[in-house]
């Protein structure tokens, strides 16, 4: 995603952002080509239901902090 939208709205690469759900392959082709406005597009979001947050851990070795 991040090489398309450097071509096409390069601003928005890197900034925080809210994924609402998902499409069927289908209507995200038919959005993909412009063929549905975004209101049409939304009407099709499968919203998901639960909101998950993720922390990014870089790899490593880090201590046991349950034994001394």
């Amino acid at each position: 995603m991040a090489a398309t939208f450097v071509q096409i709205n390069p601003q928005i690469v890197g900034n925080n952002y809210v994924v609402i759900g998902t499409v069927d392959k289908k209507d995200w082709k038919e959005g993909d080509k412009n063929l549905l406005s975004p209101s049409e597009m939304i009407g099709r979001v499968y919203i998901f239901k639960d909101v998950w947050n993720f922390e990014v851990i870089p790899a490593g070795w880090y201590p046991n902090e349950g034994k001394q």
